[in-house]
């Protein structure tokens, strides 16, 4: 008689990939824990990420669509309420739609302007403090001069002279945030140039691209993930400043900044119309500053096991 033995290693491959697939979902839980307001910002950016992405889907109106009723009638300055949930603008626009797409605006601004300059300023940064020399005076002298003026009206003098667009936007954010990544990047660099293992590759013959982009940067890119969370919360409320003050988003833009300035022109007709910009503007940085607490936190071995 013939016994017949069973495969049991479709269920254990099955459980393996189960395994395998709950792994993340444990580590994702037990880092919300040690950082649950980390969590709450990732939650937040998350959120709006997707609003962003999906508001031609889920909009009710369009950006620049005028909200009828069932009449066929425009109600400018409608109050809050089942037909309206944010109510409606000065001209009769859906208030929560254009928030929606005010958030691609932010959102595109903010992730444009920050990788780009984060980037470059940081590459920047590693370079001038490795060369040392007459190019670290001059870029360091640079950025001293560049301190000297406050970043909002640097980037009102830029667009004054380049115009009001979405690009140039970009260009102003992207000259205020030089200082302060060259200045954090550098003096990081500054103790890691002198660590053995980069004095070892130099006495081998290394060359200093090699050095400076495969043993000086990679160590500093927790620095890199932690200024780039901060920068996009404030690169979010200097687009919305700019757009405030009429210089940045053109008219026709759904912008947050933009929605204020209407506030601000209409504010005895309608509370409303400013409340909610306000507060999208409020919890995105909000979240933003949550996550590079919390990255800041888990990153930096000196406050990874802080009580």
């Amino acid at each position: 008689m013939v016994e017949r033995v069973e495969d049991q290693s479709l269920p254990a491959l099955r459980g393996g990939r189960s395994l395998a697939a709950r792994i993340p979902i444990k580590a994702a839980g037990s880092l919300a824990k040690r950082q649950p307001l980390g969590a709450v910002g990732a939650i937040i950016i998350l959120a709006v990420t997707l609003v962003a992405l999906l508001a031609p889907l889920i909009a009710p109106y369009g950006a620049k669509e005028l909200a009828r009723n069932e009449d066929g009638k425009i109600t400018i300055y409608a109050s809050p309420g089942t037909e309206y949930l944010l109510g409606t603008d000065e001209i009769g626009r859906d208030s929560l739609s254009r928030l929606m797409y005010g958030a691609r605006i932010s959102l595109y601004v903010a992730f444009g302007s920050v990788l780009i300059g984060i980037t470059g300023f940081f590459i920047l940064g590693v370079v001038s403090a490795y060369a040392g020399g007459l190019f670290d005076l001059v870029v360091q002298r640079l950025v001293d001069t560049k301190m000297a003026l406050p970043g909002l009206v640097i980037a009102l003098a830029i667009m004054a002279v380049l115009g009001p667009s979405l690009n140039n936007v970009i260009i102003a954010i992207i000259i205020g945030l030089a200082p302060a990544i060259v200045r954090t990047v550098r003096s990081q660099v500054l103790s890691l140039k002198e660590m053995d293992y980069v004095l070892a590759a130099r006495a081998l013959g290394a060359t200093p691209s090699r050095i400076i982009f495969r043993h000086i940067a990679p160590n500093c890119f927790a620095i890199y993930l932690i200024l780039a969370t901060y920068y996009l919360g404030f690169a979010i409320i200097l687009e919305a400043s700019l757009s405030f003050l009429g210089v940045g988003a053109p008219p026709d833009v759904p912008s947050w900044g933009g929605m204020l300035t209407v506030a601000v022109q209409e504010y005895l007709s309608s509370v409303w119309v400013g409340i909610f910009p306000g507060l999208a503007i409020f919890i995105v940085v909000l979240g933003f500053n949550f996550l590079g607490d919390a990255l800041r936190d888990l990153l930096d071995p000196r406050l990874r096991n802080r009580g």
